[in-house]
């Protein structure tokens, strides 16, 4: 009984000590959290971009990379350093899912702003007061 108290207790001390170590040790040249957060939205963007136009048989030169890497110049910041900021941020999944939140929230407005404009050029075309006649 003592002998399993004292393995339990090792165990449990191991876990504390390991867990108090971070998996992913901090970059030295990290992306700071915020322009982190901005580079995802961005990334997340060309992403989609880029699936809008993959099947556009005039643009079939165009690469997902070729997209993530306009991003990486936008920002000045090289791939290694994104990531292994990305990895060190990863590694932390709470805090890592509070700045994914952000970047959620961001593309959601964009979202809703780009289709409240579309709405508004639909509804500006249907009023017939403001529609030009027809030649």
């Amino acid at each position: 009984m003592k002998r399993t108290f004292q393995i339990l207790l090792f165990v449990l001390v191991f876990v504390v000590v390991a867990c108090e170590k971070p998996i992913v040790q901090k970059p030295e040249h990290l992306i700071k959290q915020n322009q982190m957060i901005d580079m995802l939205v961005d990334i997340h963007k060309a992403e989609a971009m880029y699936n809008k136009f993959r099947n556009d048989t005039s643009r079939t030169y165009l690469s997902s990379s070729d997209f993530y890497f306009s991003v990486l110049a936008k920002y000045e910041v090289s791939d290694s350093v994104f990531e292994k900021s990305f990895m060190y941020y990863a590694s932390e999944p709470k805090n890592f899912e509070k700045m994914y939140r952000k970047v959620m929230s961001q593309l959601s407005e964009k979202e809703q702003e780009l289709s409240g404009k579309k709405n508004q050029e639909l509804d500006f075309g249907d009023d017939p007061m403001t529609s030009r006649p027809h030649s």
